[in-house]
């Protein structure tokens, strides 16, 4: 059999074993990348993923896309050796070195003051998502799919038991998507979320009536979309004059700042909602210059006579 029909069979059956969000991913990188690629091949030598792999680097497709896609060929030919369709993949492949060592992207304090300024005085459902993201850390899609219920004034706590993300429709035309709502990201994603006095204070003085069912950033029965907020965090940034910056900075912000006010490593996980202590430590724990310095001073002071 070819890959394409192999392709189609692992697809009837992925459906009932994944989420919908995990389902889209696979159907998008195996229609928009792997059938373009394969889909004729009745086999697929090593040489011919290699010289995918970097095709796919010239094109500029990051090496974590192509690892993702790579991982879904892996996944459709097992299937298909599996049901005695094809051979086992066997191959071992390699991935250029990257040479990007930039680290999540953080606010500068003054940046962060000015805009928790900013939304503090024009106190608008809208600002009042990013104020919530700078003191929680939330992921955008949480953000949107938060409502009024899931605020806990009595215990001053935020649960996160939904994401709202733009999928892939497979089922649709030629760049079909839809809009769904559904569990986080990981089963650590689940957390509650303890809110800061300040925080609470602030949420005690909005007047802005609001039904327990209504989404925070749209104060209505219908969410914002995160692409659609996105671009309201773009344009406001730059009317207030601030350098531009992914919304996911707000996060790698949160995570940051508490880690400089010497919160443990471990809580900050929590918090993060990351599946592991690692993912915590890789992405965040990188001391910069005055930090480096201070530990160097100390360490000079320790062996003075």
């Amino acid at each position: 059999m070819t890959f394409g029909e192999i392709a189609l069979l692992w697809r009837d059956e992925k459906k009932a074993y994944v989420k919908p969000a995990s389902y889209s991913s696979y159907m998008l990188l195996l229609n928009k990348h792997l059938l373009p690629a394969f889909e004729k091949n009745t086999h697929i030598e090593e040489s011919d993923v290699q010289r995918y792999i970097l095709g796919k680097f010239d094109e500029g497709l990051s090496k974590n896309s192509i690892q993702h896609t790579i991982s879904v060929l892996r996944m459709v030919l097992h299937f298909g050796a599996r049901n005695k369709l094809c051979e086992s993949p066997v191959w071992t492949v390699r991935y250029p070195v990257s040479t990007d060592r930039t680290g999540p992207e953080v606010m500068a304090i003054k940046d962060q003051r000015k805009l928790m300024k900013y939304v503090r005085d024009n106190r608008t459902p809208n600002n009042f998502g990013i104020l919530l993201c700078l003191y929680t850390g939330l992921r955008i899609g949480e953000l949107c799919a938060l409502q009024w219920k899931d605020l806990d004034m009595k215990n001053g706590t935020i649960s996160v038991t939904k994401t709202i993300q733009r999928i892939y429709d497979s089922n649709g035309g030629k760049g079909s998507s839809a809009i769904v709502i559904g569990a986080p990201k990981t089963r650590t994603s689940w957390r509650e979320i303890p809110m800061p006095n300040e925080l609470i204070a602030i949420i005690k003085s909005i007047n802005t009536p609001h039904a327990p069912d209504n989404y925070i950033i749209s104060n209505s029965s219908f969410p914002v979309e995160p692409r659609t907020y996105r671009i309201f965090f773009h344009r406001l940034i730059r009317r207030i004059g601030m350098p531009d910056m992914k919304f996911h900075c707000l996060r790698h912000s949160f995570a940051t700042r508490c880690i400089e006010s010497g919160c443990d490593y471990k809580t900050v996980s929590v918090l993060l909602g990351h599946s592991t202590i690692a993912t915590t430590l890789n992405l965040y724990v990188h001391p910069g210059l005055e930090q480096k310095k201070k530990c160097m001073d100390k360490m000079s002071q320790s062996l003075k006579l």
